[in-house]
């Protein structure tokens, strides 16, 4: 590096206040290798003292192109994408695209297939909300926290597993059903962990909810006002701590859950602690919609049968020249819905995750636009710090609880 060349650290011209008030300020780089920035994000901080005078997040370091790239891929093939985009609840991503699909496609899922999918992606919501609570206890040293929420996480990812053979990336909720039917033992599985699961929050609460570090690092810190929520279109738990009761599940319903009962918690202050408490409330309505759909669970199909848009059984293929053929062309050539657009929306468990499709009448998407929630979210942490001090940053990144695969896509 040159002498005259700048560093990572520049301080600014004094800036005047007024006649009688002079201000040094200094901007210094948080990130994008920090890890309390919840992946390659780059914040460039302006500082007064330690007082953040000015925010500035700076994104773009993991685009890949998921949108571009499955507008060249067959609606069959393009559903892989959707499980690396919010990359910590794949199944939810790939609800929505399943459904935005099926609704271009002009029918619904079989009935075993939409209770199966509220079953799994509310365990996904759990899941997701578990790493938000490791990792940010983990940016303010409590330790403890992250290996317990980790232990119940591993319970959940046993279940997907269990569905589909893979832990995280499982593409097994797909348009028209799921890949395969819920294997033996699925319904004792998910029981066990709806058992077991309420004194483990419990014990979350006693570590944390009354506890006074954290009580002081969370309270009144990153406040955001609704109408700023709003304003910046915040949705999930970042807005919902502010106190809308915004949640797509009941606002829109979609995917069955107009035949579930369960409450929206919101918070008051819309602060970190606010957006924490919501998300811990939000875990136990998901128990209470899992034991609902499970207590509901018909028998039956679940994947639908009168459309050739899913693979034949494997033993078919072996012994019918008509399955053969129809697997061949779908992994080849793929289904084509009818020209027309759609727009579907779904509650992930950031927020409103939404799929906008344009189709051609051709095998492959003419357009894929995703409304992603983290990138909306994102875009109110200057409102939320500036004024803070320097050490509330890793508190609001954490509360408003983002994934860069789904803010660059």
């Amino acid at each position: 590096m040159r002498l005259d060349e700048p560093t990572r650290i520049e301080v600014e011209e004094s800036v005047r206040l007024d006649d009688h008030t002079r201000r040094d300020t200094m901007t210094i780089n948080m990130g994008p290798q920090h890890p309390s920035t919840h992946g390659v994000l780059r914040l460039v901080l302006t500082l007064d003292g330690e007082t953040i005078v000015k925010a500035v997040p700076e994104i773009g370091y993991l685009h890949t192109g998921f949108e571009k790239t499955a507008e060249s891929k067959s609606y069959f093939k393009a559903l892989v994408l959707t499980d690396r985009m919010d990359y910590l609840a794949p199944l939810c991503n790939n609800f929505a695209y399943s459904l935005a699909v099926e609704k271009l496609l002009g029918f619904s899922a079989p009935e075993k297939a939409v209770y199966a999918r509220v079953i799994l992606v509310e365990l996904q919501r759990i899941a997701s909300h578990l790493v938000y609570l490791a990792s940010s206890a983990l940016d303010l040293g409590a330790q403890s926290v992250f290996l317990y929420c980790f232990r119940e996480r591993e319970l959940i990812l046993d279940i997907f597993e269990m569905c589909s053979g893979v832990r995280m990336m499982t593409s097994y909720i797909m348009p028209g059903g799921i890949q395969a039917d819920l294997p033996p033992g699925f319904d004792r599985k998910v029981r066990d962990f709806l058992a077991l699961f309420p004194s483990r929050l419990r014990e979350y609460h006693d570590l944390l909810t009354y506890n006074r570090l954290w009580i002081d690092r969370t309270k009144g810190v990153a406040p955001l006002s609704a109408r700023d929520a709003l304003a910046f279109g915040c949705t999930g738990p970042t807005l919902r701590g502010s106190g809308p009761a915004y949640d797509v599940r009941k606002a829109f319903p979609y995917g069955g859950y107009e035949r579930f009962e369960f409450d929206i918690p919101v918070g008051a202050n819309g602060d970190v602690y606010d957006r924490y408490l919501v998300r811990m409330l939000e875990m136990e309505q998901s128990l209470r919609i899992i034991q609902q759909a499970l207590d509901g669970l018909p028998e039956g199909p679940w994947q639908v049968a009168d459309h050739k848009i899913v693979a034949p059984p494997k033993w078919e293929v072996s012994s019918n020249m008509e399955a053969l053929i129809h697997h061949f062309k779908l992994y080849t050539e793929g289904y084509r819905p009818p020209a027309g657009e759609v727009w579907m929306r779904t509650e992930s468990p950031k927020g409103e995750l939404g799929f906008y499709m344009v189709s051609d009448g051709s095998a492959r998407p003419y357009r894929m636009r995703v409304r992603a929630p983290s990138f909306a979210n994102l875009q109110a942490l200057p409102k939320m710090i500036e004024g803070m001090l320097f050490s509330d940053v890793v508190a609001a990144i954490g509360s408003i609880d983002i994934v860069l695969g789904e803010v660059d896509r």
